[in-house]
């Protein structure tokens, strides 16, 4: 007989059948009932076992975590909370849970903080919490291959290790085989990277996007999806040192375009866990709701979980210029009033997410596109406008989260990207070969790069990066 899983037994119209089934027990009460997961979904199912008949020293095995097999018949439920359950006629225990060491465990059936569960991220998926996050985690990265694979993109591997810096921010991890305590030295006294194991400094690479392009100027339209490093020293709700990137790049595709691919893509990926996620959301939806409760109102969800999302899905995202969004700040009532921490007074200033909330949120009421940026504040590779001082630069405000994907234009004209390189002190030779593409059949292209975390934290609702990814890397923190 195939073993079934909790997922399919619950939707299985035909009762009164044999199924066999594995999973872990969730709890065991009055030496009757088991409440079984496996992960397949959210809820678990209820194994009716007759006591009497059952040898009381397997009985004593069937403990909160141990891992079983289960034989049984299907039935109509004839308690509250689901439609079937499974009579239980043969029981193995795969793996013993001891509930002693269970007890020092979050896998004790009760509340635990996300903290604490953090202590355990080798365990966390196993509760309601943490399988519904990576549930949701797994559709997305499912629906980011489905959309680009739908629209005619090549998925491409771009190197982790590089000796590029795409950011030009030097926040990098270096990649070396040399001896800490005695590496080679030139005759200045600066370590030799000559006699390093790829002959130069290398680094783990913070974006996939300059090689992207690269591969875009030969395949017409590309995507990455991978890991990327940042070494900031950043120990924030909002940051990661290692995160995955979505990274697509079009060739012959103006900032316009971009703007449109950005809007399609985000649309197309929640609406795909709307459909596909229903039980996982409505769970975390709830979950929410409950920790709002015990919050300020000021710092309580602008909206429900499954409304924000709709919200993205059904609203056209307005597109409005930098310039136009700092006249917006500098006149509203909360930089007026000084409501803002940081208060908008001049054009050229870095938008904080409390801004682009208030765009989103309270001013425009809709998703928000801003785009020609001061190009002080944005990347080298950026197009340079006509006017000299802005960016075909453009990020997505979402609401609750501010800025959540950034793009632009490439600067395709050679001389004037090799200006940009030589006033931020960017080397040529570090990046001849993507100079090279502006001399052999240059044309206008564009991508942009979303942060896949920050992507399904949107989606969760979760209020922590930390908690989105199975094992995160922040500062200090290396652990699993």
């Amino acid at each position: 007989m195939t073993t079934s899983t909790v997922a399919q037994l619950l939707t299985q119209e035909l009762k009164h059948i044999d199924i066999e089934v594995k999973g872990w027990v969730r709890t065991f009460r009055a030496n009757r009932f088991i409440a079984l997961n496996d992960g397949s979904c959210l809820q678990s199912i209820q194994c009716v076992v007759d006591f009497e008949s059952m040898d009381e020293t397997l009985l004593k095995r069937i403990t909160t975590g141990a891992a079983v097999h289960i034989k049984g018949g299907l039935v109509e439920s004839q308690g509250k909370g689901q439609s079937v359950e499974i009579q239980v006629n043969s029981i193995e225990i795969l793996g013993d849970a001891d509930p002693e060491e269970v007890s020092k465990t979050i896998l004790q059936p009760k509340r635990h903080s996300l903290e604490f569960l953090r202590e355990q991220s080798h365990l966390r998926t196993r509760t309601n919490t943490f399988s519904a996050v990576m549930r949701l985690r797994s559709s997305l990265s499912f629906a980011v291959h489905s959309y680009f694979n739908k629209n005619g993109f090549y998925y491409m591997h771009a190197p982790i290790v590089t000796g590029s810096d795409a950011e030009g921010a030097g926040e990098m991890f270096r990649v070396t085989t040399l001896d800490p305590k005695n590496p080679p030295l030139t005759d200045s006294g600066e370590v030799d990277y000559s006699k390093d194991f790829f002959g130069k400094e290398t680094n783990l690479t913070v974006s996939g996007q300059l090689e992207a392009e690269t591969y875009a100027m030969a395949l017409g339209k590309v995507y990455t999806f991978g890991p990327t490093f940042r070494a900031e020293n950043s120990n924030t709700s909002r940051h990661l040192a290692e995160f995955w990137m979505i990274e697509p790049e079009v060739a012959f595709m103006d900032l316009a375009g971009n703007m449109d691919l950005a809007e399609d893509f985000m649309k197309y990926v929640i609406s795909y866990v709307l459909e596909h996620n229903k039980e996982d959301l409505t769970f975390l939806e709830q979950r929410l709701e409950q920790e709002d409760k015990s919050k300020p109102q000021n710092e309580r969800a602008p909206m429900p979980l499954t409304e924000k999302l709709r919200f993205i899905v059904d609203n056209n995202f307005k597109r409005v210029s930098y310039t136009e969004a700092i006249d917006i700040l500098r006149n509203c009532k909360p930089n007026k009033k000084k409501q803002f921490k940081y208060i908008i007074d001049e054009w050229g200033a870095d938008l904080q997410s409390e801004h682009e909330r208030f765009l989103v949120e309270k001013h425009f009421k809709c998703p928000v596109i801003l785009f020609d940026y001061p190009a002080k504040i944005k990347a080298f590779y950026m197009r340079l406008n006509e006017d000299g001082k802005t960016v075909r630069a453009m990020d997505i405000l979402f609401p609750g989260i501010g800025e959540i994907v950034g793009g632009s234009q490439r600067e395709e004209r050679l001389d004037v990207l090799k200006a940009k390189m030589a006033e931020l002190d960017i080397p040529e030779k570090d990046l001849w070969w993507y100079l090279d593409l502006r001399k052999y059949g240059t044309a206008v292209h564009s991508g942009f790069g979303l942060g896949f975390e920050r992507l399904v934290m949107f989606a969760t609702g979760m209020g922590n990066i930390r908690d989105v990814i199975p094992y995160p890397r922040t500062p200090l923190n290396a652990e699993f």
